[in-house]
């Protein structure tokens, strides 16, 4: 009896993961049913900042016999997923709610709506500031004679690495402000970290983007103001450590027992 008691909590707890589960990717199947009839469209609109700097006369390419179809429905396959993050932490929020404390309910949920926004953000810069100064660059260097011609399905794979490696890196904040709630670290030990923090920044920034320098620090600045971002609010996610209050409080009433 009190093995099946113990098992049945779990059991309960993996049929709810999986319906958490079957309802995320519904809704990712939803929305690409929804979308797949402008998955051309999509694409077209994702190569704009490529295709308005490329030169007079010069297109895109496709250089497989299918690529002129899966690469789009690819693309819309990741706009689908992009587009419900918000619900996927939804779910996430709806399973490990309930064994949160009331306190922790108020922090967390703060921290999904701004996760949310953030990975927004990141691949909104990543579109509108990053590519068009990427692409003018990259189509004005080329050598004389080698005209620019991009594949369709390697434009993709750079754009879809661009939009993940700043919607993850945009992420910070929400990383320091968990790191600082659950203790591991504070904003004070950051602070005496930073100039090890930059560097890294810039490591980390090397191994997400693209190989060019460009790519890299469009992405290793906003990762540096990001970062004294979360520092800053950081401050108001530190818990309050009761114990060393009572420590302080045995160890100012110590010297009045003495002197009694």
């Amino acid at each position: 009896m009190s093995t099946s008691e113990q098992t049945q909590p779990l059991f309960t707890h993996l049929l709810e993961l999986r319906t958490r589960l079957l309802r995320s990717i519904i809704s990712v199947v939803v929305i690409f049913i929804a979308l797949v009839s402008f998955s051309n469209s999509i694409y077209s609109f994702v190569a704009a900042p490529l295709v308005e700097r490329m030169p007079a006369g010069a297109t895109m390419i496709a250089t497989d016999v299918a690529s002129p179809f899966i690469t789009p429905i690819k693309l819309t396959l990741v706009v689908s997923l992009f587009i419900a993050i918000p619900y996927i932490l939804y779910q996430i929020w709806g399973f490990i709610a309930p064994g949160l404390y009331k306190n922790e309910r108020r922090l967390v949920v703060p921290l999904l709506v701004s996760s949310s926004l953030l990975f927004y953000c990141g691949v909104a810069f990543a579109y509108y500031v990053v590519c068009p100064l990427a692409f003018a660059f990259f189509t004005h260097i080329a050598p004389a004679g080698v005209e620019v011609a991009t594949d369709i399905s390697s434009y993709l794979n750079f754009v879809l690495s661009l939009f993940l490696a700043f919607g993850v890196a945009f992420e910070i904040p929400v990383a320091i402000i968990l790191l600082c709630w659950t203790g591991i670290t504070s904003p004070a030990a950051l602070k005496q970290k930073r100039p090890y923090i930059v560097v890294g920044v810039f490591v980390v920034a090397m191994m997400l983007t693209p190989p060019d320098v460009m790519s890299q620090t469009m992405l290793a600045i906003p990762m540096l103001g990001l970062f004294e971002l979360g520092m800053f609010c950081a401050r108001f996610y530190i818990r309050k450590e009761p114990v060393e209050l009572d420590e302080e409080d045995e160890d100012e009433s110590t010297p009045s027992s003495e002197n009694k």
